[in-house]
This record gives structure tokens, C-alpha cells and sequence, in this order.
């Protein structure tokens, strides 16, 4: 058996994803079924210190979004650029979840059906989360910090229109009490940053699964790479419209929303140009593990999906075509590929 187990890990590095994405339905048994039901709950103890962290990030978010901001000066002079009047939210609040959030979510479910891996799914979802909490985190405690009055500011300190300011010349307010607090809160907008953390995350991943940058030159995928990126800009285009923002407020927070992203992407998958950028470094680690598993001739207890969770090797650069959505017939290499990329 052990001859046997070598020669099939001998194997696996050319004809494993060709295996995996041929048609026709796969059982849970066969190499690369590393499902939720067979891994799920591993490894979401595994990161369980990292969900415990989220959960206090929404605390904290909770708790900047019921104190009040900074009441910044406003003089009469102040007040040329604050007369717009106020409107509605063309995005409303509630909206921003749901394209920030769920829509990355459904995403990384369509390709968990297609890849059945839940390390993808997994470290998505932690990522887009950690990406939109972080964001929202550094937006509203920028926001209550600036104290900057919004373009509207007029109109939610004196409703009807009537001016009043105190010995200081500062502005005395007598509009609603939660209208009033949320017009010093202009500065960075949080429909641009969280939308732009969320669709910016998603970008990102979109970029990774289909191959953008494979060399081929198919510009065209570059189209479903921006989709998310141009929704994230007309949202951050009507806090402006709307006249809930001032231009700063959107370019800043658009600005912030991107970074983070980028960073919390990077936390768990290769750079999208990577020719391993498809997959999370969890999965490609596994697969590693596997093959020195193989290589030493000691195979796991038995063949099942805890078992082979991720068979293929080590190499620096593997020669896939498109795992995700265009899977491709496997070409070997030979030595002399080794030896002129330096891997050997």
C-alpha cells in the first residue's frame, strides 16, 4: 500500500484539478472535498480567538455610533458652504449591508458550490467582515473625533430658518437633538468607506478567481473586476448629490475603504497577479502538508475527505489554468522547467 500511496502522490501535481472540475456529480470522498460538513467546524475552532475579535469590533462600533461627536465652532461666516438643503438618502442605510456584505457572501457561495472549499468560503467571509468592521471602526471614530458640520448643517440647526449664535459667535442650535448630532459627522463618509471596504474585498477576490492578470491579455475580464468597484463610486457619488458629504469626505473615505480591504485580502490569500492568487495560502498549505504526507509514505487513516482535504506539491509556481471557472487540461513540466525558474 505505501508503493502504491507514493505513486499515486506522484501523481496528483499534474491531474488533480483536472479530476476535480471534470463534469458530473463528485463524492465526498474524492481528493480535494474538503467540505463544511468534513472541515467546517475545525476550522472555525481553529480561528475561533479571530471571531471573538470581530464580535468586539461590533461592540465598539455600537458604542462610537451612540456617542456624541465633537461639537466643532460654527461661525456665521461658517455658514455659506453649510445652507444645502436637506434631502434624503438616495442609498438608504440600511441598503449598505446588503451590497457591502451579503452580496460578497452570496459570491464566495457560488464558487464554495463549484470548489467545495471551505477554506475559500471560510477565510472570505472572516476577510470581507474583518475588512467592513475595521473600516467602519476607523470611520466612525475619525467621525466623532473631526466633528466636521455636514453640507446640510444649516437647515439641521435651524429648521426654521432662523439664525441664533452665542457671545463666541458660535452657532446655538435648536433643531432635533439627533438631527443636530449627526450633522457634525461629515467627515469620513460611511456609505463610501464600508461600501468601498465591502466591494473593494470582493474586487479583489473576483480578481484572484478569474485569472485577471494570467498573462493571456484577456482585457475583458477587467469588466468584472470594476463592476464592484463602479457601484462602490456611484454610491460615494450621491452622499455628495445628496448633500450629506462634502467631496473630501467621499475621496477620504473611499481612500480608507480600499486600503483596509487590501490589507485584510492580503491576511489570507496570495496577491491576485500570483500564480497561486486563486486560492487562500490555508488551502495551499494544506495541500503541502498533504503531499510531504505522501512523499513519506505514511498516507492518512484511510481515504476520505478528512483525509485528502488538499492533495497536490509544493512548488513555487504551479502550471494551473483556471481552477475556479475554466478548468484546463494539465500539462507535465520538465526538469528543465525546474531549472530555469530557479527551482533547482
Amino acid at each position: 500500500m505505501a508503493w502504491a500511496w507514493r505513486r499515486v502522490g506522484s501523481l496528483l501535481p499534474f491531474h488533480y484539478f483536472h479530476v476535480i472540475f471534470q463534469k458530473g456529480g463528485m463524492n465526498e470522498v474524492e481528493l480535494g472535498r474538503h467540505t463544511i460538513k468534513s472541515h467546517g467546524a475545525g476550522l472555525a475552532k481553529n480561528h475561533m480567538h479571530d471571531w471573538l475579535i470581530l464580535l468586539l469590533l461590533v461592540v465598539i462600533e455600537v458604542i462610537l455610533f451612540i456617542i456624541h461627536p465633537f461639537y466643532r465652532f460654527v461661525g456665521k461666516e461658517m455658514m455659506t458652504d453649510l445652507k444645502y438643503p436637506m434631502k434624503g438618502n438616495t442609498v438608504p442605510i440600511w441598503a449598505v449591508p446588503v451590497y457591502a456584505i451579503l452580496l460578497p457572501i452570496t459570491v464566495f457561495l457560488l464558487v464554495y458550490l463549484r470548489r467545495r472549499d471551505v477554506y475559500d468560503l471560510h477565510h472570505g467571509i472572516l476577510g470581507l467582515l474583518y475588512s467592513v468592521l475595521i473600516t467602519a471602526v476607523i470611520t466612525d471614530a475619525i467621525k466623532n473625533a473631526t466633528g466636521r458640520p455636514r453640507p446640510d448643517f444649516f437647515w439641521r440647526c435651524f429648521p426654521d430658518g432662523f439664525e441664533e449664535y452665542d457671545n463666541l459667535g458660535n452657532v446655538v442650535c435648536h433643531g432635533k437633538e439627533f438631527i443636530i448630532r449627526e450633522g457634525y459627522k461629515s467627515f469620513p463618509s460611511g456609505h463610501a468607506s464600508w461600501s468601498f471596504a465591502g466591494l473593494g474585498f470582493l474586487s479583489l477576490y473576483l480578481c484572484g478567481k478569474i485569472r485577471v492578470f494570467d498573462r493571456k491579455g484577456h482585457i475583458a475580464k477587467l469588466c468584472i473586476v470594476f463592476l464592484p468597484l463602479l457601484l462602490a463610486s456611484l454610491v460615494a457619488v450621491s452622499r455628495v448629490d445628496d448633500y450629506w458629504h462634502h467631496w473630501q469626505d467621499v475621496f477620504a473615505a473611499s481612500f480608507l475603504g480600499l486600503i483596509v480591504a487590501a490589507f485584510c485580502y492580503h491576511q489570507f490569500f496570495p496577491p491576485p497577479y500570483d500564480d497561486e492568487g486563486w486560492g487562500p495560502y490555508a488551502y495551499f498549505r494544506a495541500l503541502d502538508d498533504m503531499h510531504t504526507n505522501s512523499n513519506s509514505g505514511h498516507p492518512p487513516n484511510g481515504i476520505s475527505a478528512q483525509v485528502i482535504e488538499a492533495p497536490t506539491t509544493n512548488f513555487q509556481a504551479r502550471p494551473y489554468g483556471n481552477p475556479v471557472f475554466l478548468p484546463e487540461a494539465q500539462v507535465e513540466r520538465s526538469p528543465f522547467d525546474d531549472v530555469e525558474f530557479g527551482r533547482r
